[in-house]
């Protein structure tokens, strides 16, 4: 009887911990193909959990697991806004891809939190719209400290009111009361390096209190930095001084990347915390060091996140934006399962015999046919004599891939495949393929391995020379196609690598 009921509490926790969070409703004034997506936001790279279309009408729908309690990003038409979820509950949407955060709104399990910071947010801007900043930051300590804690006071204060009128949830009100103590931090850092200019006092020196004052705000430093992106822009900010001071010193040469840099500047701050340095430095890497124009630092990067990282969560993270952004490393046997236009399945790996570039692409992306498929009819007739050639759809349907791969490929030298379920499908996500990677293109050598990172330009120099040596042709030059611009942790980064 109590190995049954042991099984029977091991059953409903699995299935409480993987309860889906569903989502619907409409953009109003969205185009037709346009998609979106939901990311949970404390984390440092920002990949997403979903990708869904949206109907004629502006109508979507579909479900992801919420990893965690919190904040998470939801983007359209080029727009985002945040949103605050607990694990398993449902949401309803409406909004206007004119005026896509103007015009959010939030139904359904999540309603009376999402209002409760809304309406503390409003109440928020009323209270800051009093605050002459350049007066609060010419005033003497003593009083700026005094003016604060009345801020302090104030902010609590329409918190609490909020909540109760409301009556949100314990953890969006201790949220909103951690963000508030980052804002409130990040003003008296802001006093402590920039009054005794603005004031004429060339000599001040923050005081104690004052110091003691923001050790009291992010005693909690711990959770906050694991929470909170703008808690680690926050630390980041505080240290930029005395980085740039350390980085002098240094003599970096012009191939050293931010984040060795940074790294070795991390190794001398003994009063950080190593979860801390852990973010700190995985933030950097990912604003800074991963993306397309930083490929020839492949192994470098692995080796920072390797060395420097020592948390399993954040380092598994960074590896997973590392591979979408870059692609798997070179001699990968790639375990990618496909369909063809009948239904059977093959693996990329089983893609032997010659050198075959493989184009990733959706029906949906922008980009492919306008600036895309025009240069790669180009490269396939100029190839073909060598080389194979694979189109690998990741529409949501059999029906659309089977619909576009004739529309769109007619005519090329190569064959169409499926990823089955699309950009959501596991396969998809096991090989590290999200929207923002799409278009892009690998190439793959006559033994079934990877022999290339990830492209996101035909008029890549590298790529060109990749297809050179792999088929022993020269090609002539090749204009650049139009760059396309993927954003990667939270920066829009160009394209168009250049050497």
């Amino acid at each position: 009887m109590k190995k049954v009921l042991w099984f029977l509490l091991l059953a409903m926790t699995i299935v409480s911990c993987s309860k889906k969070t569903e989502v619907s409703g409409k953009i109003a004034n969205a185009s037709p193909l346009e998609r979106i997506e939901f990311i949970e936001a404390s984390g440092v790279t920002a990949l997403p959990l979903i990708n869904i279309p949206v109907s004629p009408k502006g109508e979507f729908s579909g479900e992801f697991v919420a990893p965690k309690n919190g904040v998470y990003v939801m983007t359209c038409a080029g727009q985002m806004t945040t949103f605050y979820l607990k694990k398993g509950q449902n949401l309803q949407i409406t909004s206007d891809a004119n005026d896509f955060e103007g015009k959010f709104k939030i139904s359904g399990d999540a309603k009376a939190n999402n209002d409760f910071l809304a309406n503390t947010e409003k109440k928020f801007q009323e209270i800051m719209s009093g605050i002459n900043q350049n007066e609060w930051l010419t005033k003497d300590e003593k009083a700026f400290l005094e003016s604060v804690k009345k801020l302090e006071t104030q902010l609590n204060k329409a918190i609490d009111d909020e909540a109760k009128k409301i009556n949100a949830d314990k953890e969006v009100v201790n949220y909103k009361k951690d963000e508030t103590k980052i804002q409130l931090a990040s003003i008296v850092e802001i006093y402590g390096k920039v009054h005794g200019r603005i004031s004429g006092n060339v000599a001040y020196k923050p005081s104690q209190a004052l110091l003691d004052y923001k050790k009291e705000m992010t005693k909690e430093n711990d959770r906050l930095v694991k929470q909170f992106p703008q808690y680690r822009s926050f630390l980041l900010e505080s240290i930029g001084e005395d980085f740039d001071a350390f980085a002098q010193k240094q003599n970096p040469t012009d191939d050293m990347m931010m984040t060795e840099l940074f790294g070795k500047y991390l190794e001398t701050k003994k009063d950080f915390s190593q979860i801390t340095k852990d973010y700190m430095i995985a933030t950097v890497l990912a604003q800074f060091d991963i993306n397309p124009m930083n490929a020839k630092n492949f192994d470098k990067i692995t080796k920072i996140t390797d060395e420097y990282i020592k948390n399993g969560e954040v380092k598994s993270d960074l590896k997973k934006l590392h591979v979408a952004v870059l692609g798997f490393q070179k001699g990968t046997e790639p375990n990618l399962k496909l369909q063809t236009t009948d239904g059977k399945s093959i693996s990329l790996k089983d893609l032997k015999g010659r050198p075959t570039l493989v184009t990733f692409y959706t029906s949906w992306n922008p980009n492919i046919a306008m600036n895309t498929v025009p240069m790669l009819k180009e490269v396939a007739d100029f190839y073909k004599s060598k080389m194979d050639f694979a189109f690998v759809n990741l529409d949501d349907t059999k029906e659309q891939f089977q619909k576009t791969s004739s529309a769109m490929f007619s005519g090329f030298p190569g064959k169409n495949y499926w990823i089955e379920g699309g950009i959501n499908s596991k396969a998809a996500r096991d090989f590290a393929i999200f929207g923002f990677t799409l278009p892009h293109f690998i190439l793959v050598d006559k033994d079934g391995k990877l022999a290339s990172r990830r492209f996101y330009n035909l008029g890549d120099s590298d790529l060109v020379n990749a297809l050179d040596n792999a088929t022993g042709l020269k090609a002539p030059q090749i204009q650049a196609e139009y760059p396309v611009q993927i954003k990667v942790g939270g920066e829009a980064i160009d394209s168009a690598a250049t050497k």
